[in-house]
């Protein structure tokens, strides 16, 4: 038998604003720890250098983490034009510079090129997987790294700000696996300038807004006191991109030991996906079909009486 993991039962979501400079991994391992939870996990990747939403869920959360990683999100960023790096940003070694400069109307002109289904080469320096490796990993150990472009979704790219010749602050809101770094990087190839990431903020992800994420100098002085609990946010909110239908105790009994149980469904088709609640406390995540839900995941929640 497996040994059993110490820790709170304790599930939600907590949106953190995450600082620069400490890695997603990093950000888990924290609030983790400073709510005693035995299970944690993000919902999308940040760069170390990277700012904002950090969506982490805790214990039966973990299990909605797919719907947010596959909700839009935005970014707001810097372009530094004039100036490629090996790693897309600017913590990388310079690999080629530029004089030229584009103006405002010839920067609006090419982000227009990048919105929609796009095709995008993720950076070298990446957590792309490369026969079972890192990119990153082999881009530091000096080998050739070969990625191929893979599909993007872009809703819209704006150019926001032009606090100088040499920089322009965009936004972005995409689908899931965006590399901020490769538009930059692409825009400035684009331009016939050279381009690289100053800096980079996610301000939402799915539900999450960055003005509502806490810092972690404020997890630190919370830690392990309800004061921090209080900023949990339910397990439901990472389900608001599906429809919600409503399940009885006989259905939920159904739905918690993986079989299809009974639904009540107002603007539901048949196939569809959504997720079963009974008093309001999520119960399962599955396939709607003729009045019932078949799940594909289910949550272990108490659930109040009605």
């Amino acid at each position: 038998m497996g040994r059993k993991r110490k820790g709170r039962d304790i599930s939600g979501w907590l949106v953190v604003d995450k600082p620069a400079g400490m890695t997603s991994t990093a950000v888990v391992n924290k609030v983790r720890w400073a709510f005693d939870a035995r299970k944690a996990g993000h919902a999308g990747t940040l760069d170390p250098e990277a700012t904002g939403v950090l969506a982490v869920a805790l214990g039966e959360a973990t299990k909605t983490v797919p719907f947010i990683t596959d909700a839009l999100k935005a970014y707001r960023f810097e372009v530094r034009f004039g100036v490629a790096t090996n790693t897309d940003d600017a913590e990388g070694e310079v690999t080629a510079k530029s004089d030229n400069r584009p103006s405002d109307d010839e920067v609006k002109a090419a982000l227009s090129g990048f919105v929609g289904e796009i095709m995008q080469v993720p950076p070298k320096f990446s957590a792309v997987k490369i026969d079972g490796q890192r990119a990153y990993k082999l881009a530091r150990a000096g080998e050739e790294v070969e990625i191929e472009a893979r599909p993007l979704w872009v809703e819209e790219l704006l150019l926001i700000d032009r606090p100088s010749p040499d920089t322009a602050v965009l936004e972005m809101t995409c689908g899931k696996g965006g590399y901020v770094r490769a538009i930059a990087r692409d825009l400035g190839e684009v331009l016939g300038c050279h381009a690289h990431v100053g800096w980079l903020r996610r301000t939402w992800s799915g539900p999450f807004d960055a003005e509502d994420g806490i810092g972690i100098e404020e997890i630190d002085a919370l830690a392990k006191t309800p004061e921090l609990d209080a900023y949990l946010r339910p397990l439901e909110d990472g389900l608001v991109d599906l429809p919600e239908v409503k399940t009885t105790e006989a259905g939920a009994a159904r739905l918690r030991n993986g079989n299809p149980g009974m639904v009540i469904a107002a603007d539901v088709d048949y196939g569809d996906e959504c997720w079963a609640s009974l008093n309001g406390k999520a119960v399962a995540v599955g396939v709607y079909k003729a009045g019932e839900l078949h799940p594909s995941r289910v949550f272990n929640l108490p659930i109040s009486a009605s």
